[in-house]
């Protein structure tokens, strides 16, 4: 099967260097005309520069393709208006998003600030709302949409010194988990790229042949793979140096214990059998969870079950 994207339109986010160049060049080979997004600031979220945004575009341009700057931040939603109204007067439509602007204000939470905390989950978190906003109503009315969030292994298993990153990685994954079923019934398809990669994010924390070996390029690969008019939606889909991963939230069988004086050290005396893994499932939306409780709760109701702590 060949992903081909002639005649859509997409928009990348932090497309000026790393992993969102990647994804713009990849998407402009592939047929798509692209907005490159880029506000051109420092990995901290510091500064400005149009250069960014401009210069992939140039590459693109040079190799065959067609696509237009954007400078404006994630972090402001008129901008993000701005830049969807460029794309449907040059275009018509925006058909592909990709969700990856991002900044990095690590520490250990102990000694984080505050405001390093609102400003990464701001520009992570509320930047893909703005700009997933903006594009939503658009793809709703054409009956096509495939939108990508960018998640990251620390929001899905945590990473030291970088809670606030984490915090905004892993809220993507509930943003993309309730926006795939409100999507589905309009075409719109919503997924997660989780990304290992060596870009400016980590320069001077990996070793050379690591560095090499996580070239930003392979990833882009999987990102293709979710925008194309085959992709799937719902999809937590984890790249890094040619490998390729599905990450899942499940939910195991558990144990019904009822209710009474006991059931917190029960709890406790049997967490083992309450995390096993064994018959877990990936539920197709929140309400499983409820519906696997009550039909517990009702089937040993049945079985004359006697609630721990009660005669």
């Amino acid at each position: 099967m060949t992903i081909d994207l002639s005649g859509r339109v997409a928009i990348v986010t932090g497309a000026g260097g790393g992993l969102g160049r990647e994804h713009a060049l990849l998407l402009a080979r592939l047929g798509a005309k692209v907005v490159v997004n880029d506000l051109g600031s420092t990995v901290a979220g510091t500064g400005a520069s149009p250069s960014a945004a401009q210069n992939v575009v140039d590459e693109i341009v040079a190799a065959g393709g067609v696509a237009i700057a954007n400078g404006g931040s994630v972090t402001d939603y008129a901008q993000v208006e701005q830049m969807v109204a460029a794309a449907v007067a040059h275009w018509g439509r925006v058909d592909i998003l990709v969700n990856n602007a991002g900044i990095l204000r690590d520490k250990s939470f102990a000694k984080m600030d505050l405001t390093d905390f609102r400003l990464v989950v701001e520009v992570h978190l509320m930047g893909a709302v703005h700009c997933t906003k903006a594009v939503w109503d658009l793809m709703r009315a054409q009956n096509y949409g495939r939108i990508v969030m960018t998640t990251s292994s620390t929001g899905l298993f945590g990473n030291f010194g970088q809670s606030n990153y984490g915090a905004a990685k892993l809220a993507l994954v509930g943003l993309m988990q309730t926006l795939a079923l409100e999507g589905a019934r309009n075409n719109i398809r919503v997924n997660c790229l989780a990304p290992t990669a060596a870009t400016r994010m980590v320069d001077g924390l990996l070793a050379p042949d690591v560095m090499a070996a996580l070239k930003p390029g392979v990833v882009s690969p999987a990102l293709a793979a979710l925008v194309g008019a085959d992709a799937p939606s719902r999809l937590i889909l984890c790249a890094g140096g040619g490998s390729f991963e599905a990450a899942h939230l499940t939910l195991t069988e558990g144990l019904y214990l009822g209710a009474g004086d006991s059931v917190a050290h029960e709890i406790a005396v049997r967490l083992g059998e309450i995390v096993d893994r064994h018959g877990s499932v990936v539920p197709a939306s929140g309400v499983e969870q409820s519906e696997l409780e009550l039909r517990k709760a009702r089937a040993a109701n049945a079985a004359g079950h006697r609630e721990p702590g009660h005669a």
